[in-house]
């Protein structure tokens, strides 16, 4: 039993404080209009078994700026859809735009045709047209939809979906909020990345400078060795994220810093938060000053409860957490961006009208020898800029402590069970040259490349760039272990590498040096195979990959107990495995989820036959 209610002398009070949000609040759907209560039965959401939706052109303001968006049914975000595991659900989806568009069920497990991928798993959806996608519900969780379509999901076209389960919900909760992060810029898209391809640092404000270095200002300091080293390469040890604060306008539910979205509590009530990453190039911080936050939910997968101040969210991911406010006060939402440009902010409170203070922006982080792919020779990073080896107080202590290097990652071990392979990072006889073949033999070097990573790690034991000395409890990908075992014990039968690669300067994206517009092979896998993907990041960017129609088993340490994910953020110069089961036939779309990363070639196919009826 949910606890829905309010005290109506409360909420008129916060409507008297708030009238010109209210004003506002037909622009927004029931679930993210400010003041809310929380989602319940009686809220107003898509659900049953035949749901339309229509996507087309509206207006959007925030911040007192009104711009052009594309939205569904009306409204950025898109309306709430909620499901329960085990119904069957046809989706009716109409195009009112004058280009064609889709709909992508990020996370969900469906037929390939059902997918929403144009050019792989469907033809797409032309103007004045409509298709139903149509698919049984076969889990429960938080999840997301959004385009497939060009950049339309930059503009706006994105919502938020949650799926109930069919028993008990192993998750005890009084109420929840759904709670979208996104980025907004009056900017056109297509104007974004022509930007980004002319000069990839554009939007890049917060470079280090001469006169920076002299005021002694922290975010400004670098060590000789690096800073000589960053210099050689002609990289730039400030390019965190492509598109920043300086184009972008953070979004909670829709709402900007100013209009400061509140979702209502009782004290002492448990609240479950439910958290998507919607945006289309941003990665967030996210912390609740004052109030611990307990996961329990990764990419709508149930993890062992782990108790956190932080942690860093990345693109496409979503974290259900609870959290228990014990005082009759409010509390500050921050979700900062990760190279702190900026922050999306808003309130948890038992009233409407409450406010808590917003911490000002931390100190912007700065990339290092680790990022460069270089860990084993992060010689002279400044304290507290050392992105190779995270403070032993941030990280939250829940299961036993990884190792600071993955010898396996360094050539000197291989997956069990996996044939063996090319071992990136290997430190004998590995050539420090940061363009040496040698080191990635099947990228194919040209002018997408600028850097092979020669020393990667495994980075999954740290909490994200610039979150090593938080002084406070900080996730990392290690915190995570599955509620339930895996249902596929089998080991792999073999290990497919891909490097992640790129060249920052030119804004150019691919997998093993190759762009999905050049023609690339899809990775073939045969049905129910049981594989190992090992990604190797050569760039000194994050990366969110995202694998369409099935989850993976993020190898971190807990076997047996892996987490399943959707979505997993590489950091820069390192590696991550995962193990998967390639149980769903058909072609599925694999790809970075930075958005221009994306449209800029980092992608490929998935390709898992025999389909079903064939006699192969």
């Amino acid at each position: 039993m949910h606890d829905v209610s309010l005290d109506r002398r409360a909420l008129l009070r916060g409507a008297a404080l708030s009238g010109a949000a209210f004003g506002l609040s037909s622009f927004f759907p029931a679930w993210a209009q400010t003041g809310s209560a929380g989602t319940s039965p009686g809220l107003p959401t898509l659900s049953g078994e035949d749901i339309r939706l229509t996507i087309g052109h509206s207006a959007f303001t925030v911040g007192g700026r009104s711009g052009h968006a594309v939205t569904i049914n009306g409204t950025l975000p898109a309306p709430l859809i909620r499901l329960r595991e085990g119904q069957n659900i046809r989706l009716h989806v109409t195009n009112t735009l004058d280009e064609d568009t889709s709909i992508h069920w990020h996370g969900l497990i469906l037929p390939f045709q059902m997918d929403g991928v144009p050019g792989v798993s469907f033809p797409g959806i032309r103007p004045r047209e409509t298709f139903t996608y149509e698919f049984p519900v076969r889990q429960s969780g938080t999840y997301w939809y959004h385009s497939h379509s060009g950049l339309q999901e930059q503009q706006g076209h994105y919502g938020p979906i949650v799926i109930d389960p069919a028993g008990p919900d192993p998750v005890a909760y009084d109420r929840e909020h759904v709670i979208v992060l996104s980025d907004w810029s009056f900017l056109h898209p297509h104007h974004i990345m022509a930007r980004l391809r002319q000069q990839a640092g554009y939007f890049n404000r917060n470079r280090m400078t001469l006169a920076g270095r002299a005021s002694g200002r922290r975010d400004q300091q670098m060590p000789a060795a690096d800073r000589a080293m960053f210099a050689q390469m002609r990289m730039d040890p400030t390019d965190i994220l492509d598109v920043n604060g300086t184009a972008y306008t953070y979004l909670i539910n829709g709402h900007g810093q100013a209009e400061n979205w509140t979702g209502l509590f009782r004290p002492g009530a448990r609240v479950r938060l439910r958290i998507i990453n919607a945006s289309a190039m941003s990665i967030f911080n996210v912390r609740i000053p004052g109030l611990p936050m307990a996961v329990v939910s990764a990419d709508g997968q149930n993890v062992r409860p782990v108790t956190v101040d932080e942690f860093q969210i990345s693109v496409a991911e979503t974290y259900d957490v609870i959290v228990q406010p014990p005082e009759d006060r409010a509390y500050t939402f921050v979700a900062e961006a990760m190279d702190r440009s900026g922050m999306g902010r808003a309130t948890l409170a038992p009233r409407l009208g409450m406010t808590a203070a917003v911490p000002p922006l931390r100190d912007r982080p700065v990339l290092t020898m680790t990022d460069m792919g270089m860990g084993g020779m992060n010689h002279g990073a400044m304290p507290g800029m050392n992105h190779g080896a995270p403070a032993a107080g941030a990280q939250a202590a829940t299961g036993p402590a990884a190792p600071a290097m993955d010898h396996g990652a360094m050539g000197h071990g291989s997956a069990p069970g996996a044939a063996p392979a090319q071992a990136s990072g290997g430190m004998a006889g590995m050539s420090h040259n940061m363009r040496d073949p040698a080191n990635a033999p099947q990228v194919r070097l040209g002018p997408g490349v600028d850097m092979i990573a020669p020393m990667p790690q495994d980075r999954t034991g740290e909490p994200g760039l610039g979150l090593e000395n938080a002084g406070h409890r900080v996730l990392n990908y290690r915190d995570l272990m599955a509620l339930t075992p895996s249902t596929d014990q089998r080991p792999p039968t073999r290990t497919i590498e891909l490097h992640l690669t790129g060249n920052m300067e030119r804004f150019m994206w691919s997998f093993d040096g190759v762009r999905q517009s050049e023609g690339a092979e899809p990775i073939r896998l045969e049905r129910n195979e049981r594989v190992r993907f090992k990604l190797v990041n050569d760039s000194m960017m994050a990366h969110p990959i995202h694998i369409h129609g099935h989850f993976f088993e993020l190898v971190n340490g807990h076997a047996g107990a892996h987490p399943l994910k959707h979505t997993v953020n590489v950091l820069p110069g390192g590696i991550v495995r995962f193990d998967m089961t390639a149980d769903a036939p058909g072609d599925w779309a694999f790809h970075c989820h930075l958005l221009y990363h994306m449209h800029a070639g980092m992608m490929r196919v998935v390709s898992i036959r025999p389909l079903d009826g064939d006699d192969a």
